[in-house]
C-alpha cells in the first residue's frame, strides 16, 4: 500500500484537504512508494497563522529555552541518524554513507545553533556623550520559510531553521516534493525535543505552496536553495512582497589544476568532486581546466578511476554512486552527453544506458567524461546537476582565471597546485564566493557562511554562519540618558551623598 506524507502544522500531521497529491518514486527501482499531499492556499494560510500564533511567546522565550530545545534535538538527531539517512536513499537513492554525511553536515549547524548566545550578545558603547549609553540588539523577524530542493532533504533545511527558531522566529519549511519524508522526520524530533507547537511547520507542494509562501504579509523571510531561474523568480516575487530574501542558485564550479600539482591527488579529487552524489549537488566540480601539458595524463587518470566506481542502489553497502532522482532528469542528463560529439567534445566516457541486474527500472547513469570541451558547448554552460565531468584546456594560468571569470556562475571553485604564490592570487583573483585550494568541494564549516557570486545568489546574505544570523534578526540601536542619583529631587533620598 502506498504510503502517504501529509503536512505537519501546529506540533502534529495534518491530513490535506487539497485532493492533490504528487507521487514520490524509488529511484533505485522506478516504483512508485508514496504519494505525498500538496498545499493549497489554505493549507499554506493554516500553517503561516500557526506559525504566526507560536511566535507570539517565542518570539519572547529566553535564549535558554530556546537553545535548551535545541541540545535535545541535536542528540535526538543524533541518535536517529542512520533512521534519516534511510528515509533519504529511499526517496532521492544516494549511497547511506552519502547520507549519513549529509546528516552530520546538517548537525554542524545545530551545533551553531545551540551556541547561539554568542551571535546575540549585541554591542554596547557607554559614555558617548554624557550619561549617555548606546546599545546595538538584535531581534527576531516573526515567520520566516524555507524553500529546499531535492538534493539534500536534511541538510539543507537544516542550513535555515535551527538558526531561524534559536534567533526567535517561527518557521514554515516548504521541501522538495521529490523527496519529502526526511522533513516530516525531523519534524517529529523537534516536537519530541520540546519545540512548541507552531514554531516548526512542513507544507509540500508545487508552485501553488510556493507563490503563496512568496505572498504571504505575515512571511517576513524567505531562504532558498535551488536552480538559478528559480532563485531569481524567488528573488523578484519575495522582494516585490517586501520580504527579506537570500536565494541560491545553480552552478558551473570549476577545478584549475597547474603544471605543478599532484596529478593523483587532482585526479581522486576530480572523480570524487564530479561524481559524488552522481552530481546532484551545487558544490560538484563539472569543469576541470587544465593548463599546459598536464591534460592527457591528468584525463588518463581520471577515466581509470571512474571506470572502477560501483553504481548501485544505495542501500547496497557496496555502492558507490546510486541512481538519479527521476527518469526524467537521467534522460535530461543523458541528452549532453549524446549531444557532445557534435558540439566539439571529444567523449571519453560514455554513461548512457547503463543499467544495473536487477534494478532494470531504475533511474540508472554511468559516469561521463568529456574531454577539448569548448564553452560554446551546452555541456559546459549549463549546469547539468548529474555525472558528467567536462574537461577544458588552456595554455595559461591566466586563461584559466579568465575562462572561469567568463561564466555566470560563481558558486565555488578550486586550484590544485603545489605553488602558494599562485594559489594566492587565484583566491584573490577568482570570481567566486567559495574557494578550495587542493581542496575540490570547499563548503565551509557551519560558522564560516555558504555562498556564491553572480548568478549562483539573489540577495545579499549568505546561508548559515555569521550571515545566517544577521539574516534570521534585524538591528535595533538603543540610546540612553540616565540622570545621576545626586540629580534627584529635594526631598527625596536615594542614599547617595550629595557632594558626589
Amino acid at each position: 500500500m502506498t504510503k502517504t506524507v501529509q503536512h505537519w502544522i501546529g506540533g502534529k500531521a495534518v491530513e490535506s484537504a487539497s485532493g492533490t497529491f504528487g507521487p514520490v518514486t524509488d529511484p533505485a527501482t522506478g516504483a512508485v512508494t508514496t504519494q505525498v499531499a500538496f498545499a493549497n492556499v489554505d493549507e499554506v494560510d493554516a500553517a503561516v497563522a500557526s506559525a504566526r500564533e507560536a511566535f507570539a511567546t517565542w518570539g519572547t522565550s529566553s535564549l535558554a529555552k530556546r537553545t535548551a530545545v535545541l541540545f535535545k534535538f541535536r542528540a535526538l538527531l543524533d541518535a536517529n541518524r542512520d533512521a534519516v539517512a534511510e528515509l533519504i536513499t529511499a526517496e532521492h537513492g544516494k549511497v547511506h554513507s552519502d547520507a549519513l554525511g549529509e546528516v552530520a553536515r546538517g548537525l554542524e549547524i545545530v551545533d551553531l545553533a545551540c551556541g547561539i548566545t554568542v551571535q546575540l550578545k549585541g554591542e554596547l558603547s557607554t559614555e558617548v556623550a554624557s550619561r549617555v549609553d548606546v546599545s546595538s540588539i538584535r531581534q527576531p523577524l516573526g515567520v520566516v520559510a524555507g524553500i529546499t530542493p531535492f538534493n539534500f532533504p536534511a541538510m539543507v533545511p537544516m542550513w535555515m531553521f535551527p538558526l531561524a527558531i534559536a534567533c526567535g522566529n517561527t518557521f514554515v519549511l516548504k521541501p522538495s516534493e521529490k523527496d519529502p519524508s526526511a522533513s516530516m522526520k525531523i519534524a517529529e524530533l523537534l516536537a519530541e525535543a520540546g519545540l512548541p507547537d507552531g514554531v516548526f511547520n512542513v507544507v509540500h507542494g508545487d508552485k501553488v505552496a510556493v507563490d503563496r509562501l512568496l505572498e504571504h504579509p505575515d512571511v517576513a523571510a524567505v531562504s532558498f536553495v535551488g536552480s538559478t531561474p528559480i532563485a531569481r523568480y524567488i528573488h523578484t516575487t519575495a522582494s516585490a512582497n517586501g520580504k527579506r530574501v537570500q536565494a541560491l542558485g545553480g552552478a558551473k564550479n570549476h577545478m584549475l589544476v597547474l603544471p605543478d600539482a599532484d596529478l593523483d591527488a587532482a585526479a581522486d579529487a576530480a572523480v570524487s568532486a564530479a561524481y559524488g552524489s552522481a552530481g546532484e549537488r551545487c558544490m560538484a566540480i563539472s569543469a576541470v581546466v587544465a593548463v599546459g601539458s598536464v591534460g592527457d595524463e591528468l584525463v588518463a587518470k581520471i577515466k581509470e578511476r571512474a571506470e572502477k566506481i560501483k553504481i548501485g542502489p544505495g542501500n547496497d553497502p557496496s555502492s558507490e554512486m546510486g541512481p538519479l532522482i527521476t527518469a526524467a532528469h537521467r534522460d535530461k542528463v543523458a541528452s549532453y552527453v549524446t549531444g557532445a560529439a557534435a558540439e566539439g567534445c571529444e567523449v571519453v566516457l560514455d554513461g548512457t544506458g547503463y543499467t544495473v541486474a536487477g534494478f532494470e527500472d531504475g533511474h540508472w547513469i554511468g559516469l561521463s567524461l568529456l574531454d577539448r570541451v569548448p564553452v560554446t558547448a551546452q555541456a559546459y554552460k549549463d549546469e547539468i546537476f548529474g555525472p558528467v565531468l567536462c574537461v577544458l584546456r588552456v595554455d595559461t594560468y591566466e586563461e584559466g582565471v579568465a575562462l572561469m571569470n567568463a561564466s555566470p556562475f560563481g558558486n565555488g571553485t578550486a586550484i590544485f597546485t603545489r605553488d602558494g604564490g599562485a594559489a594566492r592570487r587565484f583566491q584573490l583573483e577568482v570570481e567566486a564566493g567559495m574557494v578550495g585550494v587542493n581542496v575540490p568541494i570547499p563548503v565551509p564549516v557551519g560558522y564560516h557562511s555558504f555562498g556564491g557570486w553572480k548568478d549562483s545568489l539573489f540577495g545579499d546574505h549568505h546561508i548559515y554562519g555569521n550571515d545566517g544570523t544577521h539574516f534570521y534578526t534585524r538591528g535595533k540601536v538603543v540610546t540612553t540618558r540616565w540622570p545621576d542619583p545626586s540629580d534627584a529631587p529635594a526631598g527625596v533620598d536615594l542614599g547617595f551623598p550629595r557632594n558626589h
